[in-house]
This record gives structure tokens, C-alpha cells and sequence, in this order.
């Protein structure tokens, strides 16, 4: 962990783009609340096949121009083109944006082609060329491995092809598995590769959502955190009451280890990610 522990700390919230403008609203409160903690950025993901671009454009303009926080909107592979992509980047730094996340994405059922990039490096790389310096880039890690991809090693191949196309610094999936984050950086440092990587935090607020969400993505509830979730049934005031204090505790651990921050997936609800950060006393 030497090499995280040079990095300042820097904390960040994600949201999604909602589909309603109830959501947008309901979105604006929980962006209030959280801007009150003082992030470093607001991420804003972005929708596959472009089924939500025009609104993670719109979310990322009002947070950049009215919440004081930056805002750093989510670019994918899936879907784009060269020519698309530079006018997204155009019409970012035409409002001011200087931070993007790059992904490859995930390819929606019955898609079938992914866009003219297929892999990250290729979007940080053409990023990099189109703009210079402009953007810091974050990039995805994946502590528990890529789900698709065919080992471990490979999926550490693929990151540091990231790196080297340009990336800033990475943001891991989420997960809860402290050793798995660490392991990970070791290998990181092992090849030489140093940039921040923030671990991602998922609050626990809905088992069925959480068992859901982790079964696409390749991130292990550790069997114990599962049969207690469970146990709990319908009760969602023991299910927060019970995430808030597991993932508290794992927190606790990487910044005590020298963790460089944390970013929340906020699933653009307040007061999961307030509850958290608050037992963290991160706001002293």
C-alpha cells in the first residue's frame, strides 16, 4: 500500500442520470445534502447505447454550473464513434467540465456491435490525443477480477494498458473484501503501476438489489454479510442499520491502511452514503 498512502485522500459521490423529472428532482435533494460534505467531484454515469446521454449531459451541466462541486461525467465504449465522442468532449469543455471517467461499458442484451472502441485504453488513448491535458481521467479497477475476464492476470494486462494510454487515477468496483483491494494494489505495484486507485463503496440499504447488482458485476458478498442480510427479511431498518455498520467498518480499514479516499456509490440516495461518512467522522 506504499503507493497509495503518497496520494492525497479524495472523496467522491456517483449518481445516475434520472429517467423522470420527479427523479431530477428527487436528485437535486440528494445532491444538496451531499455537497454539504465537500467532495472533491460528483460523478455521473452514463447510459449504454446512449439511452441516457442527453440526460447525463444535462445532470453534469446543472452540477457543474449550480452545486459548487465538480462534475465528472461518465464516458462509455458501447455505442461510440470517434466523431460522437469528440463532440461530447467539445461540448464538456465548452461547459467548463475538466474531469471525465472512462469505461469500456457494458454491452446492452441484443446489441450487437460495441461502437468503434472496444476496449478502454483505446477511449483513454484517443481522449488523450483529442484533448491534451484537459481532462483528468479516471479509469475502473476491479479487485475481485473483470467478470469477463479469462484471469486474473489478464484482467491487471488490461488495466495497465489503461494506465499507460493516460489514465490519472482509477476507481474501483465495489466490494467487501478488504484483502482483495489490497492484494490487488500489491500487484499493481508489483508492474509498476502507482496512479490513486480509490476503492468504491456500495452502501447496503436493499439485499434483493444489492444480490442483483453484484451477480453483473462480479462482486462478492462474502457469505456471512449474506445469510445476515437474509435473516433480516423485509426489515430495511435492520438491513441499513446492519450495511451501515459493515460497510463502516470496511471503510475504516482502508483509510487506515492509506487508502487515497473513497467513492460512494450513492444509488442517488443521501442518506446511506451521510450515515456512512458520518460514523467515519470524515466531516471533523
Amino acid at each position: 500500500m506504499e503507493s497509495q498512502k503518497k496520494h492525497a485522500k479524495v472523496y467522491s459521490f456517483e449518481f445516475f442520470p434520472p429517467k423522470t423529472d420527479e427523479g431530477m428532482e428527487k436528485l437535486r435533494a440528494t445532491r444538496q445534502q451531499l455537497a454539504e460534505l465537500n467532495p472533491r467531484f460528483f460523478s455521473v454515469t452514463f447510459g449504454a447505447g446512449g439511452s441516457t446521454r442527453e440526460r447525463t449531459f444535462d445532470t453534469v451541466c446543472e452540477i457543474q454550473r449550480d452545486s459548487g462541486i465538480e462534475a465528472a461525467p461518465h464516458l462509455s465504449c458501447v455505442g461510440s464513434t470517434r466523431d460522437n465522442i469528440r463532440d461530447i468532449l467539445d461540448m464538456y469543455k465548452s461547459q467548463g467540465i475538466r474531469h471525465i471517467v472512462a469505461l469500456r461499458g457494458d454491452l446492452p442484451s441484443g446489441m450487437g456491435l460495441p461502437g468503434e472502441f472496444r476496449f478502454a485504453n483505446e477511449l483513454v488513448a484517443f481522449i488523450r490525443a483529442e484533448t491534451g491535458d484537459h481532462f483528468h481521467i479516471e479509469v475502473a479497477a476491479y479487485p475481485e477480477v473483470h467478470p469477463q475476464a479469462p484471469s486474473a492476470d489478464k484482467d491487471l494486462e488490461n488495466f495497465k494498458r489503461k494506465v499507460e494510454a493516460g489514465a490519472d487515477s482509477a476507481i474501483t468496483q465495489y466490494f467487501f473484501n478488504a484483502e482483495a483491494y489490497f492484494h490487488f494494489v500489491s500487484r499493481c505495484e508489483q508492474c509498476g503501476v502507482t496512479l490513486p486507485i480509490v476503492p468504491g463503496i456500495m452502501p447496503i440499504t436493499n439485499y434483493t438489489q444489492l444480490a442483483r447488482f453484484s451477480d453483473m458485476c462480479g462482486a462478492e458478498i462474502p457469505r456471512w454479510i449474506r445469510k445476515r442480510l437474509e435473516g433480516f427479511g423485509d426489515d430495511r431498518d435492520s438491513i441499513r442499520a446492519f450495511g451501515a455498520e459493515v460497510v463502516t467498518r470496511l471503510c475504516r480499514t482502508l483509510l487506515d491502511a492509506g487508502a487515497p479516499g473513497l467513492h460512494f456509490y450513492t444509488m442517488n440516495q443521501a442518506g446511506p452514503t451521510r450515515a456512512i461518512w458520518n460514523n467515519l467522522g470524515l466531516s471533523k
